[in-house]
């Protein structure tokens, strides 16, 4: 066991610079749980394939964590990453944008790289994931545009 200690201590550091959650998400967070009764839950955030640019953020509430997730702990606000999102996430923050034309979740990323063909705009490392679904599972179910 004595070999796994360094990796335990690289895996702590690395949680307390993963990603950063602005007040207003984390207020968001706070919320969504408590309209949907399940304060226990914790905020999935993921990347997958199929993007413009190759990659698609999703967020889903879920109760327990995951052999081998890293879960860090903003103000009260429980984030679950896994080990495939993680190297992606590093350093990337998430802010809550509500304006009239619709709200939702918004990844900012600096290590997305930039497609100018990806009709979203160019420039950029961010993500709007937004919308609620109102079956209490999904705080959003991706982004349409993959790093932008």
């Amino acid at each position: 066991m004595a070999a796994l200690e360094p990796t335990l201590e690289k895996l702590e550091l690395v949680q307390d610079d993963v990603l950063s959650v602005s007040p207003a998400a984390q207020q968001m967070i706070k919320t969504l749980l408590e309209q949907r009764s399940i304060p226990d839950h914790a905020l999935r955030v993921f990347v997958s394939g199929g993007g413009c640019s190759g990659l698609q953020y999703g967020m889903s509430f879920e109760q327990s964590s995951r052999d081998f997730d890293t879960i860090i702990d903003v103000n009260g606000v429980r984030l679950l990453i896994d080990p495939a999102s993680l190297m992606y996430l590093q350093g990337a923050s998430i802010d809550f944008i509500d304006s009239p034309m619709g709200g939702g979740f918004r990844i900012d990323n600096p290590n997305a790289e930039s497609n100018s063909g990806c009709g979203c705009g160019g420039g950029g490392g961010s993500c709007g994931c937004g919308g609620h679904s109102n079956d209490g599972t999904e705080a959003s179910s991706g982004c349409s545009c993959g790093s932008h």
